[in-house]
């Protein structure tokens, strides 16, 4: 059965704040909120988040695992960025936006597209997360929660506890989060395109 921690939207408790970091350093799964929706996040080093992120999404190896960062400082040492990719990425960030890269060896082989060898990474615009990322000291390991066979993301916590209970360690609710998944960019081939619409405003990268 999963935990559940009740914090507040904008100023979270650090009590709740440092348990589920606890238990993400134990390997745990957790669902928490950002600025697009809900997402599943485990620690870059758990053995088993990757494969139980892909078994509740019903996802294969091809799917881009998100890298979410505390600013972009950390999110640099993941990707390789040219200048026009880090100006353009510098100044959208944080926000609801997802940047294909090619990953850095910073990222295990594992967790970047076994052909292309690039990662997604995002810095997202949230109180609660930014406070779990300050207080791990490392990126998660991420995928926007949509379940098999619907094409919206999760938004309430609640819901979130109810459906997924037995699936995940622990399901942190910060009231209402965003509806919409990220703006998807890749920028793999040196130049942006816009792969998914979603939350974040499009046409600066067209």
């Amino acid at each position: 059965m999963a935990r559940y921690f009740d914090v507040h939207p904008s100023n979270p408790q650090p009590r709740s704040i440092g348990q589920v970091v606890a238990l993400l350093r134990d390997d745990a799964l957790v669902a928490y909120p950002t600025d697009s929706s809900y997402a599943l996040g485990a620690r870059i080093g758990s053995p088993t988040g990757a494969d139980r992120i892909r078994s509740i999404r019903q996802l294969d190896d091809k799917h881009h695992f998100t890298l979410v960062c505390s600013d972009f400082a950390q999110l640099g040492q993941l990707v390789q960025l040219d200048n026009s990719a880090f100006r353009a990425i510098k100044s959208a960030t944080p926000g609801p936006y997802t940047f294909i890269l090619p990953a850095t060896r910073e990222v295990p082989k594992r967790l970047a597209h076994p052909k292309k060898k690039t990662v997604g990474v995002r810095i997202p615009d949230h109180p609660v997360v930014q406070a779990i990322l300050r207080e791990l000291g490392e990126p998660l390991l991420s995928s926007t929660l949509i379940l098999p066979g619907s094409e919206a993301p999760m938004t309430e916590g609640w819901l979130v506890k109810e459906e997924l209970d037995h699936l995940v360690d622990a399901v942190v609710d910060a009231g209402d989060c965003g509806t919409e998944p990220t703006t998807v960019v890749d920028w793999s081939e040196g130049a942006p395109e816009v792969v998914r619409v979603g939350a974040g405003d499009p046409s600066r990268f067209e």
